[in-house]
């Protein structure tokens, strides 16, 4: 897998490793990024349990059953320090297309890189998957916005007062962009 430095990412196999551990790993990076802000779908009160219940009881078995792709980064003392998911749980009349999913680097290891090298890690899972079309959607105008386009994400469209912010009642506009890839040889 693609590495930024002293970072590396790697596809999550819950089944070979400590999937215990990486759960725990994981919550503790959803909440952290919630607790800065990150509109990912969840609101404030967001407990550790939350975060907890989110990654094993929807993700976990997603991974384990071939549905979704999620990438794991790692700092070099092995910590889940980012994170991005490819869901390829898709209509059979869309099984080209993948969508991405919570894309999330923690608070204290951002503006290192380490979100573009999931998001390429990513593209490269979609393009093993036979995907050649990636959808998501983000916050109009967030930092993640600007990142997609720098990667050749084309932008759809905005739909306002798509999702409440996470610590407010106020709702947020989200654009829909995607990319399409070009296929494995």
């Amino acid at each position: 897998m693609a590495s930024c430095p002293d970072i590396q990412i790697e596809r999550w196999t819950p089944d070979s490793s400590h999937p215990a551990a990486d759960v725990a790993g994981l919550a503790d990076l959803l909440k952290a990024c919630v607790d800065a802000g990150a509109s990912v779908s969840f609101i404030q009160p967001f407990s550790l349990t939350d975060a907890g219940a989110f990654w094993n009881c929807k993700i976990l078995r997603a991974v384990q059953t071939g549905r979704c792709r999620a990438l794991l980064a790692r700092n070099p003392g092995r910590q889940i320090v980012g994170t991005v998911q490819l869901d390829l749980a898709t209509p059979p009349n869309q099984s080209h297309r993948g969508e991405v999913r919570k894309l999330l680097v923690h608070p204290a290891a951002r503006r290192r890189g380490i979100a573009r090298a999931l998001m390429l890690a990513i593209e490269q899972e979609a393009r093993e998957a036979n995907r050649t079309l990636l959808t998501l959607d983000t916050v109009t105008g967030g930092f993640a916005e600007s990142l997609y386009l720098s990667l050749g994400y084309t932008k759809s469209g905005i739909i306002p007062g798509f999702a409440r912010r996470p610590d407010s009642l106020e709702l947020e506009a989200t654009t829909i962009l995607y990319k399409q890839l070009v296929p494995l040889p």
